[in-house]
């Protein structure tokens, strides 16, 4: 499985918060689905709360 790295923002009680996360997963799409879980599941907010801006693969140096 290859590492993507997602940053974005999530609304919070003071305004919006910014996040930076690696995850592990077969493709971009499944990566975004996993950060939507664990963001939200973390903070207890509803996908609408959580701004996904960039995803990228990330490579190893191997």
């Amino acid at each position: 499985m290859s590492q993507y790295a997602v940053s974005g923002r999530f609304q919070s009680r003071d305004g919006f918060s910014e996040f930076n996360t690696v995850v592990e997963a077969p493709n971009e799409n499944v990566a975004r689905e996993r950060v939507y879980t664990n963001i939200g599941s973390q903070h207890g907010l509803k996908r609408n709360r959580i701004e996904i801006g960039e995803v990228a693969e990330e490579v190893s140096a191997a």
